[in-house]
């Protein structure tokens, strides 16, 4: 009411200030979803999923809404990012729906393919919030006992095949890692995994010098965004720059 003043007499005047230029006030919220909401009215937003590890967030609209939520030209969207500092991307509810069956059919086959589970028990693993196997075998056996539909046998079995199937899988790519060169003071590097230092091979990142050459999200590109924080990331690329330092030292001290 402020902004707007009696019958829109303050924002007019500084429209009229502007020359005509159109001002939308918006309510501003420390929830960064609502904030989202907010900034993308008047389109109805049904969802919003929001990572907040990172600056990309999706919002789901009914599928009327779409264009209003877009804007002429992508206009709406592209100011409601700007706005709130995130990159927002709008899907429709039938798109949003068709994208997360897709999802759930390649994490039932992946744990099908990976413990030689039947379909049930895969589908169970991924409607318990399970994305992966790397999650199933560092699960403490009591916790993957409580699920329901699980007894303790299953719970040990399951156990049991995900912890070999990690171990199998780290091994293969351990090789990879050695067959394309990176050093082993590269893989002694907290943070790093055998998946992630196999590519890093593959992109020519070998020795400590060429992590060290990276900035954070270059690591994060090559290992995959969603394997590695941003903090995490540039903690490891510092671990990596620590023999520069104390190169750097040692050279200090000899010249003294």
């Amino acid at each position: 009411g402020a902004c707007v003043g009696m019958r829109g007499s303050r924002v007019q005047a500084v429209v009229n200030e502007l020359q005509g230029e159109k001002i939308d006030i918006i309510k501003w919220s420390p929830d960064p979803a609502t904030f989202i909401v907010n900034a993308l009215a008047p389109a109805e937003v049904a969802k919003v999923v929001l990572d907040e590890e990172a600056t990309g967030v999706e919002v789901v609209v009914p599928t009327d809404q779409l264009s209003l939520a877009i804007g002429r030209r992508g206009q709406n969207v592209r100011l409601a990012s700007q706005l709130t500092g995130f990159d927002i991307d709008i899907l429709t509810e039938e798109e949003e729906s068709e994208r997360r069956q897709k999802e759930f059919r390649e994490r039932s086959q992946l744990f099908i393919d990976a413990l030689d589970v039947d379909e049930t028990i895969a589908q169970l693993l991924v409607t318990e919030g399970f994305a992966n196997v790397e999650e199933l075998a560092y699960l403490p056996l009591e916790e993957l006992a409580d699920i329901e539909g699980f007894d303790g046998e299953l719970a040990q079995e399951l156990h049991d095949r995900a912890v070999e199937y990690v171990e199998r899988r780290n091994a293969e790519f351990d090789e990879k890692r050695r067959e394309l060169g990176v050093a082993d003071e590269v893989a002694e590097i907290a943070g790093l995994s055998p998946a992630m230092l196999a590519a890093l091979g593959e992109k020519g990142v070998k020795t400590l010098d060429d992590l060290a050459d990276l900035a954070g999200d270059e690591l994060r590109e090559i290992v995959g965004e969603d394997a590695m924080s941003a903090d995490d990331a540039n903690a490891i690329v510092m671990a990596a720059r620590e023999h520069w330092f104390a190169d750097e030292a040692a050279d200090g001290a000899s010249a003294e």
